[in-house]
């Protein structure tokens, strides 16, 4: 059979079957050896050779084209790394859920788009990075460099630290491409420049103040005229986002704590003992002087007659120390220059090593009980030392250490009861993840159920952002399986299954109906508001005195002159609508009107309008304003420029690789 099977595969005949065969192969080869998506990319940047612009993309002229792919390692690796920063700057309110949506993966996705539409734009424009910038920047970045000089070994360290390790050649690579992609925007963004005409239109348009009156209306009586039932199911089908119900779950959970460990038993002296003799070394008392001092002060940039007058004060002060029946303590709190210790007569109390300056601590541990010594030097000035008594360093007996050996002991006992009764736990509950009965029951632990409760709810155990991150998590919800531990605090963690879920949805309207016909009555009511208002406002821009028509509705015209732009008054949106309203004309107030916080309205009326003077800058603000004007335009221009490329460029993106 073999044999006749190779007889009828050989010969012209064969290789033409095998020929035709083989074509519907090439319509599933990876496209990526065809110049199309590969089954490894995220997304592709492609553009026809710059000698052909018009080149058609069909193949084979799209072998011609020139492409960049973003990988999926690529984009993942991109992803984790936003994950991590986002994670540190929200801390627990990072929702990981919230971050792996469509949106936010298609954000950082796009952002390598843009990476590889400057790197192929950068690459047609025959732009080229020097070794020597490469060079230049690396050696200017801070993580690689000692006391601001670059560092080579820190350098080396720091490459291969990273994950993935890079070698310096990978790392001139990637700094080399990175510098490639960015001289064009950046060029871009530090080309932009701000006439002096443009400073001063902004600076009368920033400075800007108006001279306004304003008067806040009557509230509008309550609406209680009846609701129809089509206007309420109406109102309810537009709104439903109103009258949702949250997304609940239901978990049962075991808790491993110090209330579910057994009882610490009761501290052994030989277990104590053997550790006091493992741990001897950190039973020892230090070695300490009882000192005092007189400081004589010396500045650091005291000149050579200043240093040798205190230099000669201590010397004087030594020989009155060293006389019989020397007071040392009046001799400090008259001449010590030191205020921490001279009110005390110059006593620094027991003094171990390694506490001060080295000078001074080999005089003083130099010394024997009664000496005095000085003048010795510091960067501090001159020094009269007295040492007053002498404490060896000396072993501390069993019978003093016991207590802290028998607290850190019991601690110790209760960290390994923990850890091996949530690792037996956790053995368990891997053999049998659907359940947590069984394996509760082996260790003798209690299974707790809590719920239904949403992500608002803080209800015992699931008022720790862990155990709530968890119970909402796709893979728990989605699996009914028990999660790892979760550590909810020292030696405290728990394990939870979610056993219901309830999606998120829209409350019935039955249940719902009077909240609705609330909403619908406070619609008509401000609806009825703004018109009011709206009526009001034509009756001044008509003419009509605004104190008249304030009358009219019952109330009083507050005046406002000089209100800046931008201030938070009356409020931040009444501001704006002040601010967006037309100069007054001939005298005639230019008129509108705005809703505070709770609805109510409020009419209001620009009397003058006074521009902001550029003359008021000094010549360092005008400076400033013009560089950040600059920045603001220069990064307008860079941005502008990255759309514009992908424009000209056509981006595919491979959505189910994300």
């Amino acid at each position: 059979m073999l044999q006749k099977l190779r007889d009828r595969t050989t010969g012209w005949v064969a290789t033409v079957i095998i020929g035709l065969l083989m074509i519907p192969f090439l319509f599933v080869i990876d496209h990526s050896y065809m110049g199309g998506m590969g089954a490894n990319d995220a997304a592709q940047v492609k553009a026809p050779p710059s000698w052909w612009q018009g080149a058609p993309s069909w193949w084979p002229v799209s072998l011609l084209w020139e492409h960049r792919e973003v990988s999926v390692e690529e984009f993942r690796q991109r992803f984790e790394q936003e994950r991590m920063q986002q994670r540190q700057q929200q801390g627990e309110a990072f929702d990981p859920r919230e971050f792996e949506s469509v949106e936010n993966k298609r954000k950082v996705l796009d952002g390598l788009i843009d990476e590889k539409v400057l790197l192929l734009a950068a690459e047609r424009a025959g732009v080229t990075v020097g070794d020597a910038a490469v060079r230049s920047y690396i050696e200017g970045i801070p993580a690689f460099q000692v006391d601001g000089k670059f560092d080579a070994t820190r350098y080396q360290l720091a490459l291969s630290s990273q994950m993935p390790p890079r070698t310096p050649k990978e790392f001139d690579g990637l700094v080399r491409e990175s510098l490639r992609q960015s001289l064009i925007p950046m060029g871009l963004g530090t080309s932009a420049f701000v006439t002096e005409a443009e400073v001063d239109r902004m600076v009368r348009l920033s400075g800007e103040k108006r001279d306004v009156e304003a008067v806040l209306l009557p509230e509008q009586a309550e609406d209680t005229a009846p609701v129809a039932d089509a206007d309420i199911g109406g109102w309810y089908e537009a709104h439903k986002q109103d009258f949702m119900r949250p997304e609940t779950v239901t978990i049962e959970y075991v808790e491993v704590g110090a209330g579910q460990l057994p009882a610490p038993a009761a501290a052994d002296d030989a277990v104590l003992r053997k550790r006091y003799e493992d741990e001897k070394s950190r039973f020892v008392e230090p070695e300490g002087r009882l000192a005092s001092h007189i400081l004589v002060r010396v500045d650091a940039g005291a000149d050579e007659v200043t240093r040798k007058a205190a230099e000669e004060k201590a010397a004087r002060l030594a020989a009155e120390a060293k006389a019989p029946g020397a007071d040392f303590a009046a001799l400090a709190r008259a001449n010590s220059e030191d205020p921490g210790s001279r009110d005390n007569g110059g006593d620094l109390g027991w003094v171990e090593k390694g506490v001060m300056v080295a000078p001074f601590e080999q005089a003083l541990f130099a010394m024997q009980a009664g000496e005095v010594r000085g003048p010795v030097q510091t960067d501090f000035g001159y020094h009269v030392l007295q040492l007053r008594e002498v404490r060896t360093g000396a072993q501390v007996p069993f019978e003093q250490a016991r207590e802290e050996l028998a607290r850190e002991q019991a601690q110790a006992d209760r960290e390994r009861a923990y850890s091996e009764l949530t690792g037996r736990l956790t053995d368990l509950i891997y053999q049998n993840p659907s359940t947590l009965e069984p394996a509760a029951k082996e260790v003798g632990l209690q299974v707790q159920r809590i719920g239904p409760f949403s992500r608002e709810d803080t209800v015992g155990v699931a008022a720790s952002p862990e155990v709530k991150r968890a119970a909402f998590s796709e893979s728990l919800i989605e699996d009914g399986t028990a999660s790892d531990p979760i550590e909810i605090g020292p030696n405290h963690s728990v394990v939870i299954r979610v056993v219901e879920h309830a999606p998120e949805q829209a409350r019935p309207l039955a249940e719902v109906r009077e909240q609705v016909i609330a909403a619908v009555r406070a619609d008509r009511r401000t609806k009825a508001a703004e018109a009011a208002a709206e009526a009001l406002v034509k009756r001044v821009q008509a003419g009509e005195a605004l104190s008249a028509v304030a009358a009219s509705a019952g109330a009083e015209v507050v005046p406002m002159p000089g209100l800046p732009r931008g201030a938070p008054a009356p409020s931040p949106e009444a501001n704006k609508a002040i601010f967006e309203a037309p100069a007054p004309v001939e005298g005639k107030p230019s008129a509108g009107r705005f809703a505070l916080p709770g609805g109510r309205q409020a009419l209001f009326a620009v009397n003058a309008v006074h521009p902001g003077n550029p003359e008021e800058l000094s010549k360092e603000q005008r400076e400033q304003l013009r560089s950040q004007l600059a920045q603001i335009d220069g990064a307008a221009a860079a941005e502008a420029y990255v759309r514009q490329l992908r424009k000209q460029f056509t981006v595919a993106v491979q959505e189910g690789q994300l």
